[in-house]
């Protein structure tokens, strides 16, 4: 097993690192297949949400993959593998932090459910472009089926969690009340269809979605009473809003300082709150230099996520403790399967052995009864298993640790077994 899990995450990078490597999900089969070119990359996935990039590979057993990565990082981004931004994962804690990840134990907002289907898209990019086709395969599937059991065996899955619902959240803590207020979301997408859906629950008055396809705005103001415009006529929404919400795919800012100054003026400095959960950002962070328009980007939302830390946490020791159960089952199934094929090959080849060597003493031994032979065969049997029993036994004592691959080759060095 050689696995290894490289990525970045809200915990170990703020979001202007996060955005350099941040692409879009339609790209990450084609990512993945890329990796796989790489020598010594047999299988990869790669995933890319608000919060979090993650390289998830494995590689020959005598190859560093992380070399692989970093070429790999080299021709994205002028971050590398080596910043203290990037965590490093080897295979139990790759495992282990991949099935964590797909639990949603390990995000901003601990029990939020997209994180489950993102993971499943990249494995389904991934596959279809072939770059998943053995052990990663596996691995990835049970990560998925370990998130499934989590919410259905804990109450995890039970919470309003989302980054759009705690989106919303902040501007309730600003506004402390969104009854009468107007809200203008840049983007209609499943992030900006959940924060319309918790505005609307909140009381908002007027909704207004915009959008670059705008017969998908349309479609979404249809499902939330609200009022579609035209993604070149949004700046004159802003007018008019009291707060926006922003979620696009945009590789560039939507709205820059310049045009905000604007804004600002033409409302005659009346408060706007941007509430900016894209990642590349949506909103120039400069833009909080100005007077009366105050900017939070997705990093800004950790502090209404931990308000109600207390109650997640006592649903995620549960859904932690059925994690690293499975991770158990997951590692046992892996290192017997690392081993089997050595031990059914030695096995094979001394039977082989056994039987050649009963064939070439035949004839000396005359006519046998039926009895005859049946003590033959169980003592050569007898034979073969007891040289086998030691080595079988410490091949599956050892799977799993540091030295196990080198005492496999050993194996078959000394029973001549093919590769």
């Amino acid at each position: 097993m050689n696995v290894l899990l490289l990525g970045l995450s809200h915990k170990t990078a703020p979001v202007e690192v996060r955005e350099q490597l941040a692409f879009d999900e339609s790209s990450s089969g084609s990512l993945a297949s890329a990796l796989t070119e790489r020598p010594g990359i047999s299988e990869a996935m790669v995933l890319s949400t608000c919060n979090r990039v993650e390289f998830l590979v494995q590689s020959n057993s005598d190859y560093d993959a992380a070399d692989a990565v970093q070429a790999f990082l080299n021709g994205k981004s002028t971050i590398t593998e080596t910043t203290p931004f990037f965590y490093r994962y080897l295979n139990r804690d790759a495992v282990s932090h991949l099935f964590r990840v797909a639990s949603s134990l390990d995000s901003m907002v601990i029990g939020e459910p997209q994180i489950l289907g993102q993971i499943k898209s990249a494995y389904i990019a991934a596959k279809e472009a072939g770059a998943i086709k053995g052990q990663l395969g596996v691995i990835v599937s049970n990560a998925l089926r370990t998130a499934r059991k989590v919410r259905n065996e804990t109450g995890i899955g039970q919470l309003t969690v989302s980054t759009s619902y705690i989106a919303v959240e902040l501007a309730r803590k600003i506004f402390g009340d969104l009854r009468g207020l107007s809200v203008l979301l840049v983007g209609a997408g499943k992030m900006s269809e959940l924060s319309a859906k918790h505005l609307q629950q909140s009381g908002v008055s007027h909704v207004y979605i915009t959008n670059r396809t705008y017969e998908r705005a349309i479609e979404m103001a249809k499902s939330f009473e609200g009022k579609a415009v035209p993604f070149d006529q949004f700046l004159r929404v802003l007018q008019q809003v009291d707060i926006v919400i922003s979620s696009t795919g945009s590789s560039e800012f939507i709205l820059t300082k310049e045009t905000a100054s604007g804004v600002i003026t033409a409302r005659r400095n009346r408060p706007l709150f941007l509430v900016d959960i894209a990642v590349p950002r949506d909103i120039d962070p400069e833009i909080n230099t100005i007077d009366n328009i105050f900017v939070y980007d997705i990093d800004d939302l950790q502090q209404v996520a931990d308000a109600n830390l207390h109650e997640r946490r006592r649903h995620a020791e549960l859904a932690e403790s059925i994690v690293q159960e499975e991770v158990a089952k997951m590692m046992h199934r892996i290192e017997t399967d690392e081993v089997a094929p050595t031990i059914v090959s030695m096995q094979s080849a001394l039977d082989d052995i056994r039987r050649h060597e009963i064939t070439r003493h035949r004839s000396k031994l005359g006519e046998l009864t039926p009895e005859q032979e049946q003590t033959i065969e169980a003592i050569t049997r007898g034979i073969v298993n007891k040289i086998a029993h030691p080595p079988i036994v410490e091949m599956k004592k050892m799977a799993g640790n540091s030295d196990s691959l080198h005492f496999v080759e050993f194996v078959k060095r000394a029973f001549n077994l093919k590769k």
